[in-house]
């Protein structure tokens, strides 16, 4: 969908990937409504958004906070009024094993990278669909196609945002209501340093892997054609994302490059 002219919510707007789209989004001529927790940061998404005479709201949200949620719809809603497109894109990391992990700490992450977006996406869609269409983003990964070592809940929870999201496209066929998935490779962001390990810890450094992925502003640019045209799906990176096709053609093969690269 195009967004000039358009009503988007963006999650995760105060940082990486949901900055970058936010600033994309208001380029593009969308009237924009920035969530996250950090109020100060999503205050600067805003500045930026701004410089291109964009309509911008910011909304404060939790998306841990699952019961808070239909609530924040509503007030997004009233804020920017009907929404033309959801990004769900706010997400935490992972940083350990899954057999160690405290089980507060795993439901954490699943709250948030996957009933957070599917409890908007609940709450917004049936509305797009009452007024012809709408699209719903989400902001899955490589993850969501295959596990990977201390990475497990922060997986599961990106495997389980595509099943979902898949089956919601198969059921709204024919209502307007577009679905898009994002599957990004390593991106340069905060998500390794703000990981959650076992305790609840932040990780606090970077990856490799981050360290030498694309910049979340090209993310986001590499993104937006997928958006605009209501494509199904969009892989973002670069040769890891190899590692979604090697995975499907041949497994075996693939868990031991995985073994003995490691994906950090």
């Amino acid at each position: 969908m195009d967004p000039k002219n358009r009503n988007v919510w963006i999650t995760g707007a105060s940082s990486g990937i949901g900055q970058a789209l936010a600033v994309e989004m208001a380029r593009l001529g969308a009237r924009v409504l920035l969530s996250a927790r950090r109020l100060e940061r999503l205050e600067q998404t805003a500045e930026r958004c701004h410089a291109f005479g964009s309509t911008v709201a910011v909304l404060p949200l939790d998306l841990a906070d699952t019961g808070s949620l239909r609530g924040v719809a509503d007030e997004a809603a009233a804020r920017l009024g009907p929404l033309d497109i959801l990004l769900n894109i706010g997400g935490v990391g992972m940083r350990g094993l899954a057999l160690d992990t405290d089980l507060a700490v795993a439901k954490r992450i699943m709250d948030v990278d996957f009933w957070g977006a599917v409890e908007l996406t609940r709450a917004v869609a049936p509305g797009m669909i009452a007024r012809g269409g709408g699209q719903i983003v989400a902001l899955s990964g490589v993850l969501g196609k295959f596990g990977a070592p201390r990475r497990s809940f922060y997986s599961a929870s990106k495997h389980a945002m595509h099943g979902w999201f898949e089956s919601l496209r198969e059921e709204t066929l024919g209502t307007g209501l577009e679905i898009t998935l994002l599957v990004p490779g390593w991106v340069r962001t905060e998500i390794s340093e703000q990981a959650l390990e076992a305790d609840g810890k932040h990780h606090g450094s970077m990856d490799t892997g981050q360290e030498n992925g694309i910049s979340a502003e090209e993310c986001a640019k590499r993104c937006v054609p997928a958006i605009v045209s209501g494509r199904a799906e969009q892989l973002v990176g670069g040769i890891e994302c190899g590692g979604v096709y090697l995975n499907r053609l041949w497994p075996g093969l693939f868990k031991k490059f995985l073994r003995r690269r490691g994906i950090g």
